[in-house]
């Protein structure tokens, strides 16, 4: 009982900090990221996953681009487009989620014009000609001209960009909907732009209005909310899909909503709500109203553009309906990061906040959020840090579990019944966080002897070997040699020799301490063992003494950990005047012995094996490819989840057969696009090369040689190249060369 103050005090501490979170007297970032999966969690639970009709998007897809031609299309092509959209199929109201920025000059009028006066300037029946074609080849006229007294809305953006050293300013914006000064004297901070770029006025002039699509992008790169209102130059714009709805309603005036002043509101900033006639929208302090998406893309039906312009397009589709005119195509970068898809059409992010306002279905996450979710959080945490102590372990682990389920039901029974967003991160962390503080604190001070005796032989042997054997004394019987399928890496600091001879022993030992520290918190983060460290390399497998199914992905992971956290650590080597180091890295996945081997003198916990030796030969042959790490096929096979690069075919010193051997580039879905272009030109390189069709290889390697990351391994086949042209290998070569690197 004497140490129950001293949880319940910790307890207390452990609730104050988030309280001060949660009153944004310390914010803690980690926190708001888990927020942000909150959300995202009740988001995805509780979507309709239905697709709503009366939205659709008439897409600038690869379709439209294969059939009218690369983007931007010639503005008598869009003028086109508007006839049909409003008289052939009656839509209710157009916008388009791009901007015309720029003057459409395709139909060479300026040309033309340009020769009328010079060159044909004494020709009357040219100039003649010019003038009379002049009003058909002004295709922004001809645009404008089909703008005009119809419902159209276009898109413009607003930007922190300059233009040389002003503030960037194209085109022209349309008027704004509430004027400076609107809100003077409250509080309030919204998105402030000083540049824009908008629409060409002859289009912004004769169009109905517009709105900008500027999204607003979370810390972790995702959209889930877009700004109402903008503030530029003191006078506040509407977003896209609010003019839509807006002009929809019959375009009342924009209205800004606060709560009505009483005892409880004043000096209250809140900003709540953005009203347009008939339609509310709810919004935060900045002015954002968060996202409804009905799920994920494809929510809306879309019609391809140049199935429009073509006629062909379903009537029944767009009739009367509200048409979103933008861009699936990945080469128009339309494409956001939302909750529902990593890769999401912009245009379809206006489309859910238009059928959120009509439906009135836009989340609340309106200021005084923040006062409930500190009343909440007090209440719970000071309960259970004072509670928690008083229980038995089995209780305490009961009371917190249905802590969080009613903490979790009833946020969830607002998010439905009152589309309102309360914090549910914080309330629950800090409940789990006050029950794991009273589970460790008895787990410390009661396993404290075991745990130091674990410290001490953890500074020896790996991490997990420690854990299984306190957990189990009678484990050590596992320590014996066993047959097990395992991965296996060698690592090497490349002239190391070298390395050595320029430094003294002093800074020669804090080098080497530097560099193996990082690259051993690389491997045992994976759950892999080091075997051993032989002077500058080191040696480590994954599968063994615990198995993991997974062994092959984790060593994997490590090698590519390994490259960046020396990345990191050269440039503080290059700071401190020590050479920066180059480390090849070699995995290979097979059949070894692992266990306790050695003599009656000295036993080490260690790995043998062809597949252990072919390791050490993949880690030779990085220096030769000029590649940072090497694996073998099964390594390949057994980790799919990764992108390889094919570099050859071998025989390796004390191996017979060929052996395929593939560079790892990353996860899939993280290697960027111009790295899988150039592993695509190299593939096809070594096709050519393995076919004997050499100079088509040579071509292909010289000209990825240019790239410098390509270079030297380009160059080694341009050797070989040569050498096999003069002495051809004969019809029934089968691609592999033999290496004579141990």
């Amino acid at each position: 009982m004497k140490k129950l103050p001293v949880r319940i005090f910790l307890g207390l501490a452990v609730a104050a900090v988030f309280l001060g979170h949660a009153s944004r007297l310390m914010p803690i970032a980690v926190i708001d990221a888990l927020e942000s999966v909150a959300y995202d969690a009740r988001l995805l639970l509780t979507m309709p996953r239905s697709l709503d009709p009366r939205v659709v998007i008439v897409d600038i897809d690869e379709k439209s681009l294969a059939a009218e031609g690369r983007w931007p299309w010639r503005r008598d092509k869009l003028a086109v487009l508007l006839d049909r959209l409003f008289e052939d199929y009656s839509a209710a109201v157009v916008g388009f989620d791009v901007v015309f920025a720029e003057r459409d000059e395709s139909s060479g009028l300026d040309v033309l014009k340009a020769l009328a006066r010079g060159e044909l300037s004494n020709n009357s029946q040219f100039r003649a000609a010019v003038e009379a074609m002049a009003p058909r080849l002004d295709t922004d006229s001809v645009m404008a001209n089909r703008l005009k007294g119809r419902p159209v809305l276009l898109g413009y953006y607003f930007s922190d960009q300059k233009a040389g050293n002003r503030e960037l300013a194209i085109g022209q914006l349309p008027k704004p909907v509430l004027a400076p000064g609107t809100f003077a004297g409250r509080n309030l901070v919204f998105d402030t732009f000083p540049g824009y770029g908008g629409n060409l006025e002859v289009l912004q002039s004769a169009a109905a209005g517009g709105g900008h699509f500027n999204p607003s992008t979370d810390r972790d790169g995702v959209h889930r909310s877009v700004p109402m209102l903008v503030e530029h130059r003191g006078a506040y714009y509407e977003s896209l899909s609010l003019a839509v709805v807006r002009h929809i309603a019959g375009s009342p005036p924009v209205q800004a909503g606060f709560p009505p002043e009483s005892v409880f509101t004043r000096g209250y900033p809140g900003l709540e709500w953005v009203e347009a006639g008939p339609v509310r929208v709810p919004v935060d302090q900045r002015a954002n109203a968060l996202v409804p998406y009905r799920g994920p893309s494809g929510s809306f039906p879309y019609v391809s553009a140049t199935d429009v312009l073509n006629g062909t397009a379903s009537a029944e589709t767009l009739r009367g309906r509200i048409v979103l005119v933008g861009t699936t195509a990945p080469g128009l970068q339309d494409l956001r990061s939302t909750p529902v898809n990593p890769v999401y059409p912009g245009v379809e992010i206006h489309a859910n906040l238009i059928t959120g306002m009509l439906d009135g279905t836009i989340k609340q996450k309106p200021p005084y959020v923040l006062g409930a979710d500190v009343l909440l959080l007090g209440t719970a945490g000071i309960t259970m840090a004072v509670a928690l102590p008083l229980l038995t372990p089995l209780w305490a682990t009961v009371v917190s579990a249905l802590t969080l389920l009613v903490l979790g039901g009833l946020n969830l029974l607002v998010w439905t019944q009152a589309n309102l967003v309360l914090p549910l991160a914080s309330g629950l962390l800090a409940v789990f966080s006050i029950w794991a503080l009273n589970m460790v604190y008895g787990y410390f001070v009661e396993a404290r002897a075991k745990r130091e005796i674990a410290a001490r032989f953890g500074e020896y042997v790996p991490p997990e070997i420690v854990d299984e054997l306190a957990r189990n004394p009678g484990a050590s019987s596992s320590m014996e040699s066993v047959e097990r399928n395992l991965t296996i890496l060698f690592s090497d600091v490349r002239g190391f020799t070298k390395i050595s001879e320029s430094l003294d022993a002093r800074n020669l030992s804090a080098l080497m301490n530097e560099y193996l520290t990082p690259m051993t918190r690389a491997v045992h983060v994976t759950r892999g063992t080091i075997d051993k460290y032989i002077g500058d390399a080191i040696v480590a497998f994954w599968g063994a003494p615990l198995e993991d199914a997974s062994h092959a992905s984790h060593a994997l992971q490590a090698g590519l950990d390994m490259q960046r956290r020396l990345s990191e650590i050269n440039d503080d080597f290059a700071a401190r005047g020590w050479p920066r180091l180059a480390v090849g890295i070699g995995l290979n996945t097979g059949h070894v012995r692992v266990g306790n081997m050695g003599s009656e003198v000295r036993v080490a916990y260690t790995v043998m094996g062809d597949a252990v030796n072919l390791a050490s030969r993949l880690e030779s042959l990085t220096k030769h490819y000029g590649v940072s790490m090497l694996v073998g096929e099964a390594t390949r096979a057994a980790a799919p989840e990764f992108v390889y690069r094919e570099i050859d075919r071998v025989r390796v010193v004390g191996r017979e057969g060929p052996v395929t051997i593939f560079e790892p580039l990353g996860r899939q879905g993280e290697v960027p696009q111009d790295v899988l272009s150039r592993t695509k030109l190299f593939q096809q390189a070594l096709k050519f090369y393995r076919a004997q069709d050499w100079d088509k290889a040579e071509l292909q390697f010289l000209n990825l040689a240019k790239a410098e990351t390509d270079t030297h391994l380009c160059q080694v086949f341009v050797a070989r190249i040569v050498q096999l042209r003069a002495q051809p290998p004969g019809p029934d070569w089968d691609g592999v060369h033999r290496m004579d690197l141990k």
